[in-house]
Order: C-alpha cells, then sequence, then structure tokens
C-alpha cells in the first residue's frame, strides 16, 4: 500500500473516531484515565492497516490507541461500499473550513448530551427526512437558512412542545439533525 493510500486510510480512521473521540473530549465526571493498548494486542489486519502508526504507538496518549483501535474494528468490519461511502465523508470533511468543522464538533457534542430517547427521536426525524422527496426536502434547508434566529427558536420550541399538528415526525425532533430544518407554518 502506498503511502497517499496509507495516509488515506489514516485519515478515515480517524474520522471514524471522530465521534468516539468528541465523547471523550467532553469531561467525564472522574472517569478512570483510559488504559493503554498495546501494538501487540491488535489484530494482525488492524497493525497492517495501522501500519503507519506502529512506530509510533506507544507514544500516542491512550484515548488516542483507543479510538484507533475501535476505528480499524470498523473499517475491518466494513463493505468495499462502505469503505468508499467513509472516504468520500472523509474528503468532504476535510474541504470544510475549520469553522464548519468546529459547528459540527460542536453539534455532534450537543447531539451527544441528549437523553437516548431525545437522541433516538432525532435519527427517526432524520431518517425521515431522507425519505421525504428532494424538492421537498430542499425547500425545507432554504427555509430553515432563511429563517430569523427568533423564527428557528420558535420552531424548535415547538417542536420540543409538541404543538406541531399535521407536520409528520421529521419536523417534531427534540433537536433539529444538521440537514434537516424545522418547517415552516404554512
Amino acid at each position: 500500500m502506498n503511502n497517499t493510500r496509507r495516509s488515506l486510510l489514516f485519515g478515515v480512521l480517524l474520522l471514524a473516531a471522530a465521534p468516539l473521540l468528541a465523547q471523550e473530549a467532553a469531561p467525564a465526571p472522574a472517569a478512570a484515565p483510559a488504559p493503554p493498548v498495546s501494538w501487540t494486542s491488535l489484530s494482525p489486519q488492524q497493525q497492517k492497516l495501522l501500519g503507519g502508526s506502529g512506530e509510533k504507538w506507544n507514544s500516542l496518549p491512550p484515548e488516542r490507541q483507543q479510538a484507533l483501535a475501535r476505528g480499524s474494528e470498523r473499517w475491518i468490519g466494513m463493505s468495499p461500499e462502505q469503505r468508499t461511502q467513509a472516504q468520500e465523508r472523509f474528503t468532504r470533511w476535510g474541504s470544510l473550513p475549520p469553522d464548519q468543522r468546529q459547528a459540527l464538533r460542536n453539534r455532534w457534542q450537543h447531539f451527544q448530551s441528549l437523553s437516548p430517547s431525545q437522541r433516538e427521536a432525532v435519527r427517526q426525524n432524520f431518517r425521515h427526512f431522507q425519505q421525504l422527496p428532494p424538492a421537498r426536502q430542499q425547500m425545507l434547508r432554504e427555509r430553515w437558512r432563511n429563517a430569523t434566529p427568533a423564527q428557528r427558536q420558535q420552531w424548535i420550541d415547538s417542536a420540543r412542545s409538541g404543538r406541531m399538528k399535521g407536520m409528520g415526525p421529521a419536523h417534531a425532533a427534540p433537536h433539529a439533525p444538521p440537514h434537516a430544518p424545522p418547517p415552516s407554518h404554512h
């Protein structure tokens, strides 16, 4: 495997581990420090995949070692199609300006702070949003982008209180997912 491909794979693994790193970056109440992961405890497939990290593995923080180990496990378990999608997401992530990446990290951390039932509601609503016709999705995105902060907050508050009658589950999320804006009232 050439160095460019290995670097791309390493980056994809880091991206796959990003949600875990975001969780680990959040302050944990009196959590015990993460134990290090020994290089020899990784499977031969993981070692091959993380080959560029082998020499510096012991200098990585234990949290990073654990995230890379989990990310490499996920990568190995992916189908070729899933790997292609992950590489495309990594490429898109890398092309984002730093402020947009930080905004997305903040959204992820906020999502992680929701209760399990709220996270599931967001997931269900996002799945519903994805099933809408593309024109409807685009219209909702544009309305969200063009809304004032006060209008956005009103939609969020309405969704949280369950007052949005007849709008369907894609619009009743306690927290709107990144690509599923609340509707405007017609």
